[in-house]
C-alpha cells in the first residue's frame, strides 16, 4: 500500500510539470485544473489499490489457542536442533583437518612423483564455476550457500501453487499444526525482495569478522542454532502476550551474528550505508539495537519480530561469553569417540 502511494505522487508530479514547461508561459488556472485532475486521480488509484485483494489473502491461515503446554514441543526441537547442528559441525571439522594430515603424510616417492606428474599433464583445466569457487575467500565460501538456500526459498513464495506449503512450512506459526519444522525453515524464508535485500548485506557485512574468530565450522553451529532459538524466542512472547501471528526471516540468526561481533570487537567503527560520514563504536550499536527490540517486545511494536531479534542477539552474547569457552572447548571427548568408532568402522 505504501509503495502504491509514493508511486501515485511520482504520476502526480509528472503530470503538473508539463503545465508549466511547455507553454512558454505560466497559466494559473490551467495548472490548477491539471493539478485537481491528477489529483483526483491519484485518490481514485489509492483508492483502487485498497480494494485491491491481499496476494496472500486467498491462503488459510492455521489459528488456535495458545497456552504454555504448546511451548514444550517447540522448547526440545530447538534444543536437539542446536546439539545436532554442534555435533554436526564438529564432526565436519573433525573430517577437513583429518583430510588435510592425509594429504600431508603421504609418502612422496619418485614413482609417486613421476605419477603425479602425468596426472597433472592430462588433468583438464577447471571449469569457470570451479575457478570462482576457489577463488572465493573462506566466509564467502559459508555465505554463497547460506544466499542460495534463502533466494531459492523466495523463489518458491512467486510460485502460487506453492504458496499454501509455504505459510504452512516457512512461516513460524504457534498456531499452525506444523510447528516444529517451521522454526528452522522460516529462517531461510523471505517473502519481501527487500527483507531478503537487507538480511543478506548485514549478514554479507559481518560475517568475515565472525569465522575469523569462531572458524567456519563453529559459526554454522551458531547460526542454525540461533536460527531455531530465535524462532523459540518469538513462540515464547506470542503464547506470553497472546498474540498469535507469523513471522519468517533469517533476521534473529543475524542478530545472533551481529551482537557477537560487536561484543567480541567492541570498539570497531561502524557506519550505516546511506550516511557513511557517521561512526559509532560497535559497542554502542548492539545496546541501541537491543533497546529498541526490548521496547519493541514491551510496547507490542508488531512491524518486526521483536522478540526473535531479541533472542538472536541474546544468544549471540551468550555465545561470544561461554559458547566458544564451554561449549565447542570442549569437543575433545566426543572427538575421542567419534575417532574411535570411525577407526572401528573402517579398520585403520
Amino acid at each position: 500500500m505504501f509503495c502504491r502511494n509514493v508511486w501515485s505522487a511520482v504520476e502526480l508530479t509528472k503530470s503538473c510539470k508539463p503545465v508549466l514547461l511547455n507553454q512558454g508561459r505560466i497559466s494559473f488556472g490551467h495548472a490548477r485544473i491539471q493539478f485537481r485532475h491528477s489529483f483526483q486521480k491519484a485518490k481514485r488509484s489509492v483508492r483502487r489499490a485498497a480494494l485491491e485483494p491481499d496476494p496472500l489473502e486467498h491462503l488459510r491461515i492455521e489459528s488456535g489457542p495458545l497456552n504454555a503446554k504448546g511451548l514444550v514441543r517447540p522448547f526440545f526441537f530447538a534444543v536437539g536442533v542446536s546439539a545436532a547442528s554442534l555435533v554436526g559441525c564438529v564432526i565436519w571439522e573433525y573430517e577437513n583437518l583429518r583430510a588435510h594430515s592425509t594429504i600431508l603424510k603421504r609418502p612422496g616417492n619418485w614413482l609417486s612423483a613421476q605419477q603425479k606428474k602425468l596426472m597433472t599433464h592430462f588433468k583438464s583445466e577447471p571449469g569457470p564455476i570451479k575457478k570462482w569457487w576457489n577463488s572465493l575467500r573462506e566466509s564467502e565460501k559459508v555465505f554463497y550457500p547460506i544466499l542460495a538456500a534463502n533466494v531459492l526459498v523466495f523463489g518458491a513464495w512467486r510460485v502460487r501453487s506453492l504458496q499454501p506449503i509455504m505459510v504452512k512450512y516457512f512461516c513460524s506459526n504457534p498456531s499452525g499444526s506444523a510447528i516444529c519444522s517451521p522454526m528452522l525453515l522460516s529462517t531461510f524464508s523471505h517473502y519481501s525482495a527487500l527483507h531478503l535485500a537487507a538480511n543478506m548485506y548485514v549478514l554479507y557485512s559481518f560475517m568475515p569478522a565472525a569465522i575469523a574468530s569462531l572458524g567456519k565450522e563453529q559459526f554454522v553451529a551458531m547460526y542454525l542454532s540461533a536460527g531455531v532459538i530465535s524462532s523459540f524466542s518469538s513462540f515464547l512472547y506470542k503464547v506470553v502476550f497472546n498474540q498469535p501471528g507469523l513471522s519468517l526471516g533469517a533476521s534473529g540468526a543475524i542478530m545472533s551474528v551481529l551482537s557477537y561481533v560487536c561484543v567480541q570487537y567492541p570498539d570497531t567503527r561502524l557506519s550505516i550505508i546511506f550516511l557513511p560520514m557517521y561512526t559509532f563504536a560497535a559497542g554502542t550499536a548492539i545496546k541501541a539495537i537491543m533497546s529498541v527490540d526490548l521496547a519493541g517486545v514491551l510496547l507490542g511494536w508488531k512491524f518486526f519480530d521483536h522478540a526473535a531479534h531479541l533472542g538472536g542477539a541474546l544468544f549471540g552474547i551468550a555465545w561470544c561469553h561461554w559458547g566458544g569457552t564451554h561449549i565447542w572447548a570442549n569437543r575433545d571427548k566426543f572427538l575421542q569417540y567419534y575417532h574411535a568408532l570411525r577407526r572401528s568402522d573402517t579398520g585403520r
